[in-house]
């Protein structure tokens, strides 16, 4: 990244800023403006999240802030109320009061004598959550959002549950925020009251993951700020963006293809991280590209900013499997809207464990044409067990498929990126082409339309896509996953009647890929995806009838046009980061372990950023993620998932510190959590709670 000291405009700062809510809760600002707007106003841009803009965000806030001031505007970044030096309690994500708020302090800002009184907002993650969903409430001064890594679908296409499937990071998340809403105020800031505000928070506290278990299922809680539910309700421009790595590869598209506002779609290699500071690289002049929307938006300049294409994205070209890539190489591709003229779905028969040319049916197997004329596909409610079909291919697999999944979202945490496949495969039920004679390139979401039945009542499948190199080596492309409980309905699921013929149709996650000549593409099918995902309560005998099984790609051709987009951003920009010294060295650690005579394996995490020291305002701040996920042999009530963190700060004779622990069983009809909270000031307890709760497993 290129560190930029000269601007267009000088710029002031002010630290700690007060916003008063009108229940009385004041929140905290950190405010970066143009000097000049003491005496002419600028249009506000507001990043809102729950991350403690004086110390944990400070060095990412310091690069982009400052930057976007210095181009003429008031950046202002907000803590949630129960967060940071912010007032009250943050209780549970994108709550309606979250909102409120959000609402308030942009009127507040558009108040303010420095504003002109437009406002912008942008973020990442839950700023970007926070964003989008404030657009939907449509408050007056809000004139245009940029948002990255992101969705518009709460249930469906969050950390929580994915397909029905309840994944992983609902515990990790959960664990996460335990720790970041628990967390003190600083004395520095808010004097005295620190000790009262953090045991208010102390207090008040809960374990998310008892909320998020109790709506299993599609319902009011998930709908709330789901903009999926109504896209109308956004009428400002949008500019999104995400990258393939993340978990929230696939909201940028569905923005595309449903708002009815001016829209900017940008998709690159990068993992949950803003593109300025993508990782794998390329990363890009991002900085740049959000100026030019807010001159063109805020400030009404003819700039352009609308011009080209609707969707930018990177076209992924073939890399070995690895756990992290510093560069995935590839090139930019272009697509005029979305859904896009240039990418046709081509339906690919299973047949015979091969993902046959389109068209390649075997003799005899084609689907018979009914009397009205409809194709009979074989199925039937309550039909066949599939005796006699010689085209029933089985798959139960072991609990161990899935332990070189990586994370849900690649937080660059490295190795947090899926391994070879070939491993998962051995448990897997696998189809494949013949090596390709020419390239093929992908671009949307695969889908799997499936003819099966399961043993038991319970069952889930989880679909990978891979390229398979000449040597055998095989990268994950893409995933999907999908509970058969919620075949009809992810409000009202129902249980499998075992042997009963279902269509099921799993939607694999966004990708832009291209697969070299002598490459194979692979299909992967499993029943247990764990710890990524959670198991059933038994392990299932899934039976495809694989001749009315199809696998449909999205198929784009490179473009003459694609030439012209070598180059289309600049090089990344940023002001320089905040001063900073290691005081503790961070340690990251990813390790696999099987026990082969107690049959008890665990995939065992550690995130520790060490101890760092912001030498601005004195403070020292330490911050350690530990995720253990264990199961034994193929006992799928024997999976357990643990998230332990701690957090500490010190200054002086200030020395506070928070351990939260979080544990997730299950036998086949409960979920239950165990979880505890400490506080410590100077060395010694000063709180701590302890919860021991059930939650019904619902068809999950």
């Amino acid at each position: 990244m290129r560190h930029v000291t000269h601007l267009p405009h000088t710029t002031k700062e002010e630290e700690h800023v007060v916003i008063p809510m009108s229940d009385g809760v004041r929140l905290s600002a950190r405010i970066w403006r143009p000097t000049s707007s003491d005496d002419d106003p600028v249009p506000a841009v507001l990043e809102y999240i729950p991350y403690r803009k004086r110390d944990l965000t400070a060095e990412r806030d310091s690069i982009h802030h400052p930057y976007i001031a210095g181009h003429g505007y008031a950046c202002v970044r907000v803590d949630l109320r129960g967060t940071g030096e912010s007032e009250g309690v943050l209780r549970d994500e994108y709550l309606e009061i979250e909102q409120r708020d959000a609402e308030e302090v942009l009127a507040w800002l558009a108040d303010q004598p420095w504003c002109d009184g437009t406002t912008g907002m942008m973020g990442l993650s839950w700023g970007a959550f926070a964003a989008l969903q404030v657009a939907a409430r449509r408050p007056p001064s809000l004139k245009a959002i940029v948002i990255a890594s992101f969705t518009d679908d709460r249930h469906a296409d969050d950390m929580h549950y994915m397909g029905g499937a309840m994944l992983s990071d609902n515990l990790a998340e959960a664990g996460t925020m335990f720790a970041y809403a628990t967390c003190p105020p600083d004395p520095a800031v808010v004097g005295d009251r620190w000790r009262d505000m953090w045991h208010e928070r102390l207090e008040h506290a809960r374990p998310w993951v008892l909320e998020w278990l109790r709506h299993q299922r599609l319902d009011d809680y998930w709908r709330h700020a789901s903009v999926a539910e109504n896209y109308q309700d956004v009428r400002c421009p949008v500019l999104a963006s995400s990258g393939w790595a993340d978990g929230y590869s696939n909201a940028v598209t569905r923005l595309l293809a449903h708002l009815d506002v001016p829209r900017k779609g940008l998709i690159g290699p990068w993992s949950h991280k803003f593109p300025h500071l993508g990782e794998p690289g390329p990363a890009i002049g991002y900085l740049q590209e959000v100026v030019r929307w807010w001159d063109h938006w805020l400030k009404g300049v003819d700039n352009g900013a609308m011009d080209g294409p609707m969707l930018r994205t990177w076209m992924q070209d073939s890399v070995p499997p690895s756990t992290s890539y510093e560069e995935r190489p590839g090139r930019w591709v272009a697509e005029p809207r979305w859904p896009s003229p240039h990418v046709h779905p081509v339906t690919h028969p299973l047949i015979g464990h091969r993902i046959a040319p389109p068209g390649a049916l075997h003799a005899g197997t084609a689907p018979e044409a009914t009397e009205d004329g409809a194709e009979d596909t074989g199925v039937r409610t309550g039909g066949t067990d599939g005796a006699g079909d010689h085209s029933v291919l089985t798959v139960r697999s072991p609990l161990s498929v899935g332990q070189f999944a990586g994370k849900w979202a690649s937080y660059n945490a490295p190795p947090d990126l899926p391994y070879d496949q070939r491993e998962e495969d051995g448990g897997s039920l696998v189809f494949e082409t013949a090596p390709l004679t020419e390239r093929v390139e992908i671009l949307g979401s695969p889908t799997l339309d499936l003819d099966l039945s399961s043993d038991e009542p319970v069952a889930m499948v989880a679909a990978r896509l891979s390229d398979v190199r000449p040597d055998g080596a095989a990268t994950r492309v893409t995933y999907g996953l999908l509970n058969l409980t919620r075949l009809d309905s992810p409000e009202q699921p129902e249980p499998l009647v075992p042997g009963r013929r279902y269509r099921a149709t799993v939607h694999l996650n966004g990708v832009a890929q291209s697969f070299p000549p002598g490459h194979r593409i692979r299909l992967s099918l499993s029943t247990s995806y764990w710890p990524l995902a959670w198991p059933p309560p038994k392990p299932a005998m899934l039976s495809v009838h694989e001749h009315s099984s199809t696998l449909t790609l999205p198929v784009r051709p490179p473009e003459k046009a694609d030439d012209t987009l070598a180059a289309p951003f600049g090089e990344a920009e940023g002001t320089p980061p905040v001063s900073s010294t290691t005081v503790t060295p961070p340690e990251e650690r990813w390790d696999v372990r099987r026990d082969l005579v107690g049959y008890r394996s665990e995939l065992d995490t550690v995130k520790d950023r060490g101890t760092v020291r912001f030498e601005d305002i004195g403070l020292d701040v330490g911050r350690r993620a530990h995720e253990r996920y264990a199961s034994v042999a193929d006992d799928f009530t024997s999976v357990s998932g643990e998230s332990t963190w701690t957090m500490g700060f010190r200054r002086d004779d200030w020395d506070v510190r928070v351990v939260t622990h979080t544990r997730l069983t299950c036998d086949e009809g409960r979920f239950f959590v165990d979880a505890t909270l400490d506080g410590y000031e100077g060395g010694r307890r000063v709180f701590s709670r302890t919860w021991n709760e059930t939650a019904p497993r619902d068809l999950l």
